[in-house]
């Protein structure tokens, strides 16, 4: 029981630290001269996936390390995996680290898509062990694949997404 709690204590501290960044970036953004003003009072991480302007003018600024820091804690993805999304070096991954860099407007939308699966598998299986589960097993429905594997090219994230949302709606294979 008491790891139950500490999981989900742990899962709502990275939420909290995934608005309050989400937030900071949001007034960043509105401070600098950018094509989109973003008005939103309160942002939050769940607002801020279901207004698809806002996640492109922030995806075209890049995702600094920090956040990312955060989405990897958020999502169950392992580092290799992450080097695959992202296309990178582990040595590049930790020179971004180092320096606090921002990612590429490409390695940004990776980011953020993760995030996005991390958020639709979530809701649909209600906790992380599960959703992993999910994740890597291989699926009927998407052509025997594990649903991780996809999720390397856009085109297998929107995939994988679809499948979660049938899921969610009782639609199965």
């Amino acid at each position: 029981m008491d790891k139950c709690l500490t999981m989900a204590a742990a899962k709502m501290d990275v939420e909290k630290k995934l608005d309050k960044k989400i937030a900071s970036l949001v007034k960043e953004a509105n401070g600098k001269k950018s094509s989109v003003f973003i008005k939103m009072d309160d942002p939050t991480f769940e607002t801020f996936l279901s207004d698809k302007l806002l996640v492109i003018n922030i995806i075209q600024q890049g995702i600094p390390y920090s956040l990312f820091n955060i989405v990897q804690d958020y999502t169950p993805f392992e580092m290799e995996d992450w080097l695959i999304f992202l296309d990178i070096s582990s040595k590049t991954l930790m020179r971004y680290k180092e320096n606090e860099k921002t990612f590429k407007p490409i390695q940004s939308e990776k980011i953020i898509e993760m995030a996005e699966v991390t958020h639709t598998g979530l809701e649909v299986f209600g906790n992380m062990e599960k959703f992993k589960l999910w994740l890597n097993t291989p699926n009927f429905s998407l052509g025997k694949s594990k649903p991780i594997d996809l999720l390397k090219s856009s085109y297998g994230k929107d995939l994988v997404l679809a499948d979660l949302t049938h899921i969610n709606h009782g639609i199965l294979a």
